[in-house]
């Protein structure tokens, strides 16, 4: 019989940096097999994600996202993920979208963090006060303890939003100034032209990028991807799909061998000296959140 996993109670059990743990030994099994299907109403987004791995089972997560729905208090994204058994198919849990999708996105993020940030990295920017900005402060936090944290935003009023759950952040009014002083830029936002310029980054920083998810969007420009050793969660979720690789590599700003590995050679995340500059770009992918699921609905039962 299948289980009903809500966000709050759920929520309140799970540990980020278990989780990270969970996404590695994921990655160490067998290779999954995934299937993306995206449909675009001018800036509206279907997006049905499927994937299958031998011994963790199947999922199936439906998204909409219609960022339209900020300016009348609904949420921009939404959908449903369903798990299934691996043995015979049927259907173990219906975990709550929101729930899957906060821990999946940015733990998917932390996972390369852990591995390619400086381990005394201190000053965290994340850019972009939405729902995502708010978990990748908690899932930082897990991870560098003693990290000071501040944010960029393109609204005032954002920005405030965020400090009020969140009142240790600073935060920035100049994004060249905070980039320059970060030890760790994450960004989620939905730019489709670059916000976050190579000439910024210092030597030794981690760039995580989140929000670009189209092939029209990106979040930083060609220079930033040209100074950087680059990573991706999936390069076949990434490579050719989503502006912030596909565009510099249509144009030969980058080629796809510039990418040096995704989370199926895990222990090729590496930096070669502390002033390497590391990017990494989550395109996240329906195994990301069938492994996620699979973690949530283990420790929900208590496994």
């Amino acid at each position: 019989m299948s289980v009903m996993i809500p966000f709050a109670e759920a929520d309140a059990m799970l540990d980020w940096l278990d989780l990270t743990d969970a996404l590695a030994a994921g990655h160490a099994g067998p290779k999954a097999d995934v299937a993306d299907v995206f449909l675009y109403e001018g800036d509206n987004t279907l997006l049905n994600r499927s994937a299958w791995i031998a011994g963790l089972g199947l999922a199936v997560k439906c998204a909409t996202i219609f960022p339209g729905n900020k300016a009348v208090g609904k949420p921009a994204v939404n959908g449903a993920v369903n798990l299934f058994s691996p043995t015979d198919g049927l259907l173990e849990a219906i975990v709550d979208f929101h729930l899957v999708t906060k821990w999946k996105t940015a733990g998917d993020s932390l996972l390369a963090a852990r591995r390619l940030a400086r381990p005394d990295s201190r000053n965290i920017l994340i850019v972009g006060a939405g729902t995502v900005g708010q978990s990748l402060r908690q899932a930082y936090a897990a991870a560098f303890p003693d990290a000071r944290f501040t944010l960029w935003n393109r609204s005032a009023e954002g920005a405030e939003q965020f400090k009020a759950y969140y009142p240790d952040v600073n935060i920035a009014e100049d994004l060249e100034q905070a980039v320059r002083a970060a030890d760790i830029v994450t960004s989620a936002t939905m730019s489709t032209a670059p916000l976050i310029k190579g000439d910024w980054l210092q030597p030794g920083t981690h760039v995580d990028l989140i929000g670009a998810y189209r092939p029209d969007m990106r979040e930083v420009d060609d220079a930033a991807l040209q100074k950087s050793r680059i990573f991706v969660d999936s390069r076949e979720t990434t490579t050719h799909h989503i502006g912030e690789l596909k565009i510099p590599i249509s144009t030969g700003a980058i080629s796809a061998d510039d990418v040096i590995a995704d989370y199926y050679a895990l222990n090729d995340f590496t930096r070669d000296s502390a002033d390497d500059i590391t990017l990494f770009k989550n395109g996240g992918g329906a195994h990301l959140d069938l492994m996620t699921c699979r973690y949530i609905l283990d420790v929900w039962q208590g496994k």
